[in-house]
């Protein structure tokens, strides 16, 4: 509307002034000095008169879109500073009070976005506090752990359990992986890390202990869906034994320097939350021997992919361990995500990584 009158005002005005002084000199018979003198008084008078009313209108028009645009350029800012409370006044119905009302709704929407971000930042706090902060201190056992999430919050989990038994020699190591990711994952795998951890204080072996998590979660998620792999090992240092049992989790991996040879600890057990009836049953390995390395890991380790399409795989996992199994426990943890790291070659990861190494100083 603004410039709809700015350019009636340039144009109109000049074009009937211009009628008016065609229309006044069309009488006349013949051209005279009179004439030519008036018709020019009149051109100069005209041209002054229109020169004025350009200039107010210029004046009127830019005094007119100063003010929306400061109001505009003052809520930019703002959002630039992360300050999303500031609107725009919108006082017409133009281009300008279109702009001014998308402004708006992307400030409402950047509000909601900031919200949302700062829940995740929450969650995520939240969740670090339910991983391990430090290792056990085990006799004759080097441990260390870690998880690292593609997003905000994410379905890996590890823990360390002290089982009802525990003699200073045994500790229970548990590692699992929520079917996809973000908060409905986190919310479950704070779910079960709960029910094991008041399981555990409970009598009972680690596969009635598995089969009792599995039931309980088995009838709260059935409805939706979702299911989590796990992997229960309890390892005794004293009596140089190891005990598993597998809910459908990738095997744990035992590394024997002094063979130069890799063993996948298997066994049979479907994810938690398939099906509630299923009975774990547990695997033992006994005559464990020093400088041996336990690996226990969920697949983002080895299903890390590279900006070629190619994957880290278990072969290359192998090679980092091998390299490093002279190291203590925690920094063969960071030699393999370091490995991991550097294959994606800047690439975003797509899963989680979460890794638990058990060195063995028997």
């Amino acid at each position: 509307m603004r410039l709809l009158a700015l350019l009636l005002g340039c144009n109109l005005v000049p074009f009937f002034a211009i009628i008016t002084i065609m229309l006044s000199t069309s009488s006349a018979d013949l051209f005279s000095e009179e004439l030519y003198e008036g018709l020019r008084s009149d051109i100069v008078l005209s041209s002054y008169i229109f020169m004025a009313i350009g200039i107010l209108l210029t004046y009127q028009l830019s005094r007119n879109l100063r003010q929306p645009f400061r109001d505009i350029i003052r809520v930019l800012k703002a959002v630039r500073n992360g300050q999303f409370d500031h609107k725009v006044q919108v006082t017409s119905n133009d281009e300008i009070g279109y702009t001014g009302d998308v402004i708006n709704e992307m400030t409402e929407g950047l509000k909601e976005r900031d919200r949302m971000r700062q829940s995740l930042e929450l969650a995520k706090e939240v969740q670090q506090y339910f991983m391990p902060q430090k290792a056990p201190e085990i006799s004759g056992l080097d441990i260390a752990g870690q998880s690292i999430y593609c997003e905000r919050t994410g379905g890996d989990y590890f823990d360390y359990l002290q089982i009802a038994e525990y003699d200073g020699h045994k500790i229970g190591i548990v590692i699992g992986d929520v079917s996809g990711h973000g908060i409905p994952s986190a919310l479950l795998m704070a779910a079960v890390r709960s029910s094991l951890r008041q399981r555990v204080i409970q009598p009972g072996s680690i596969g009635q202990i598995v089969s009792d998590v599995n039931r309980q979660l088995a009838a709260d998620v059935e409805e939706s869906g979702r299911f989590m792999t796990l992997l229960y090992s309890e390892i005794d240092s004293a009596k140089r034994t190891i005990r598993w049992v597998r809910a459908g989790h990738d095997p744990a991996i035992l590394f024997d320097p002094q063979t130069n040879t890799f063993e996948e600890l298997k066994g049979s057990g479907v994810a938690l939350g398939v099906d509630q009836a299923w009975v774990y049953t547990e695997n033992v390995k006994a005559n464990l021997k020093g400088r041996q390395i336990l690996i226990l890991c969920t697949d983002g380790v080895w299903e890390a992919y590279n900006p070629s399409g190619n994957m880290f795989g278990k072969d290359a996992l192998y090679e980092v361990i091998r390299r490093n199994s002279v190291l203590a426990a925690v920094d063969i943890v960071e030699a393999v995500v370091a490995a991991v790291r550097q294959f994606q070659d800047g690439m975003e990861p797509e899963d989680d990584i979460t890794m638990v190494v058990v060195k063995m100083n028997l």
